[in-house]
């Protein structure tokens, strides 16, 4: 797309170019700012994921979900008036402008137009009307809290793409209510979840004091916060990430983000402090090498066979995005990555219609069966399909890939520009009080560069931030050919000059191998973001879902593995993981890398079988504990392949260890 036709596209969206714009009074100036809707354009592979979201269950689900159609109460109709409608628009509006689609805009705008059009003389707006609990639906009390924050954001991106005043009106009222409303219905008077995922309530609150700078908001704010479950408390000083079934793993991803959030308007440390150490006690107690955490409806420790919900994927991302706007720290664009790069891709299908609702790091047969996870849906839960599971990731796994490319790009208060995290794109933004684009080529996470190419009417002073990943040692950055700088690791590195059309950055992040360590002394692989997996045969079998289709839909999808999957790896010294491990590059150009067909690398290694480590429950048995080593000791080494993990449905990821290179 010409750099004039996007500039002419953006400007006629928003009336003008995207630029910083300061925080009013009562709230502090972040270090990054996202830019409005439709400035960022995904290109490459990244273009390619958000295609197949259109073509498949993104773009269809009102005609493959009955809920979302024209009986759901976000229509006017008398169906689900909760979270399933929101979730699903939540990421098919941010999908539409970005594609700039047609087709996908004239299916949200219903949506949109009828909760503006819903907003009632008090100030409430949605469903008002109660229904029978009838055909599978749920009854619920259509003035819940909860269902409204998710409309709120869905709002919120509406006005970024289109300038829509009409969303700034009914805000300001909505809010009114809510302040009225809340002493005597606080968050909790009507569901539990409210209280715990109010961090998305609270960051429209402010989103929109930006914008008016009504100081009633402000004071909102504070009683939002007083209501809500305190995460500061639970992560800074209680056991809570160490207790099995302590918390939903939804409310835990969505809701953490809610201490930083505040933070904004109360900026004290020990809201910083609790949520970097509750990553951490994250990690430790629950995590896995995916990025994720055990978390098969409950909270459910760190055995890589425990599930981990797909919307906790997706929400985990947007917490991180949001954190990452809010404190500037580049843990969180790590951590958004290994997410990104690793979890999401393999629990959705390939042609985007079907998916898994709890995924496991160690995943070595999917079947319909009872699993030792905190709920299971008649068995279904790792089994691909449309309603597997239980219907919310359904319609919540949408906003995954389209609010990561809303992402890669933020303004920053020196008018500058950041890259914060990496895929292929194009931005358009006013710097330095040009307006400029910026083109970024590039195959990471699997390659090491990164290309930005400058396009401007005429020149301009401006820093552009890049970020340097903390696994990354050492980073290159030229400009134009000549060496900029060598920076290491775990920054921003902010690159300013006078920049003319035709400039080319060049960025590139050595990827070396690692490994990390998890449950029962179990190792992962690393290289840059990507963590790698056993690659294992495959065969796949459709199931007619003959005993309950209603619920979890007309059929499934089993695989089976066709080739061995008990290896267990050395422990290798760093001074030795390059002799163990030999990273190839097949050479595979696609637009599509994530299958075993088309993954762009992989690492050949040598393990040995553990022959007592079998099949129990139709999944991987106990993790054997490799402490002091010398697990079947008598078995030959074998060459093995692994994959990055985006690519895999089966795998092992965290592998016993059989002894010390």
């Amino acid at each position: 797309m010409k750099v004039c036709y996007l500039l002419l596209l953006l400007f006629a969206a928003t009336g003008s170019f995207a630029q910083y714009t300061p925080p009013k009074a009562g709230l502090i100036a972040a270090p990054y700012q996202e830019l409005p809707l439709g400035a960022i354009r995904a290109k490459g592979w990244l273009q390619e994921m958000l295609v197949r979201q259109k073509n498949g269950a993104t773009g269809n689900l009102d005609q493959l979900y009955p809920l979302m159609n024209q009986r759901n109460g976000w229509l006017g109709g008398d169906g689900d008036q909760w979270e399933r409608g929101p979730y699903w628009i939540d990421g098919l509006l941010p999908l539409a402008y970005i594609l700039n689609d047609k087709e996908l805009i004239a299916k949200v705008k219903p949506w949109v137009e009828w909760s503006l059009k819903s907003q009632t003389a008090d100030g409430y707006f949605g469903p008002v009307k109660d229904y029978p609990e009838e055909e599978g639906l749920q009854r619920d009390n259509s003035r819940d809290w909860w269902p409204k924050m998710v409309m709120l954001k869905i709002l919120k991106q509406y006005y970024s793409a289109t300038g829509d005043k009409r969303v700034i009106t009914l805000m300001t009222n909505y809010f009114k209510y809510q302040l009225k409303e809340l002493p005597a219905k606080p968050l909790d008077h009507w569901t539990y979840w409210a209280k715990y995922r109010s961090g998305d309530n609270l960051m429209v609150v402010y989103w929109l004091y930006n914008i008016t700078g009504d100081k009633f908001l402000l004071e909102l704010g504070d009683l939002i916060h007083k209501q809500s479950f305190d995460f500061t408390n639970a992560f800074a000083n209680t056991t809570m990430l160490q207790q099995k079934g302590s918390i939903h793993t939804v409310n835990l991803a969505e809701g953490m983000k809610e201490p930083l959030i505040y933070y904004q308007a109360h900026p004290e440390k020990q809201y910083l402090d609790a949520i970097k150490k509750g990553l951490n006690d994250i990690r430790t107690y629950d995590g896995f090498a995916n990025g994720m955490y055990g978390g098969d409806e409950a909270l459910h420790g760190n055995n890589p066979t425990q599930g981990s919900e797909l919307c906790s994927a997706v929400e985990m991302m947007f917490t991180m995005e949001s954190s990452l706007q809010v404190t500037g720290d580049v843990d969180y664009a790590d951590q958004l990555e290994k997410i990104a790069f690793n979890a999401l891709p393999t629990q959705i299908s390939d042609d985007f219609t079907t998916h898994q609702y709890f995924q496991q790091a160690n995943q070595v047969m999917l079947t319909r069966q009872m699993h030792n996870f905190g709920d299971n849906h008649g068995g279904t839960d790792i089994c691909y399909g449309l309603l597997t599971g239980y219907p919310c990731c359904t319609s919540n796994m949408h906003q995954g890939w389209p609010k990561f490319t809303q992402n890669l790009w933020y303004l920053t208060p020196d008018k500058g520009i950041a890259a914060l995290v990496y895929s292929p794109s194009e931005v358009t933004a006013k710097v330095g009080d040009v307006p400029v684009t910026i083109i970024e080529e590039t195959n990471y996470p699997f390659d090491e560069s990164v290309r930005f190419t400058l396009s401007s009417k005429k020149q301009v002073k401006f820093p552009l931030h890049l970020r340097i990943p903390k696994w990354c040692t050492k980073a290159i950055i030229k400009v134009n050919g000549q060496a900029f700088s060598e920076p290491a690791g775990n920054q921003v590195v902010h690159v300013e000059r006078l920049w003319k059309s035709g400039d080319v950055v060049e960025l590139v992040l050595p990827m070396h191998v690692a490994t990390s360590k998890w449950y029962e002394n179990s190792m992962a692989i690393e290289r840059g973001p990507i963590t790698y997996a056993l690659k294992i045969g495959e065969e796949s079998r459709k199931v007619e879902n003959t005993k309950d289709p209603a619920t979890y839909g007309t059929s499934y999808t089993e695989v089976l593995p066709s080739t061995p999957w008990n290896y267990g790896l050395y422990d290798v010294s760093n001074e030795k993981l390059n002799e163990y491990f030999k990273v190839v590059n097949t050479g595979k150009q696609t637009l599509y890398p994530w299958n075993q067909e088309n993954a762009p690398m992989m690492i050949k290694i040598k393990g040995k079988r553990i022959p007592s480590w079998k099949i129990y429950n139709d999944m991987a048995g106990p993790l054997p504990y490799s402490h002091i080593y010398g697990l079947e000791s008598s078995q030959q080494d074998e060459d093995i392949t692994l994959i990055p993990y985006g690519c895999t449905t089966l795998r092992i990821t965290q592998f016993p260890l059989v002894g010390r290179k």
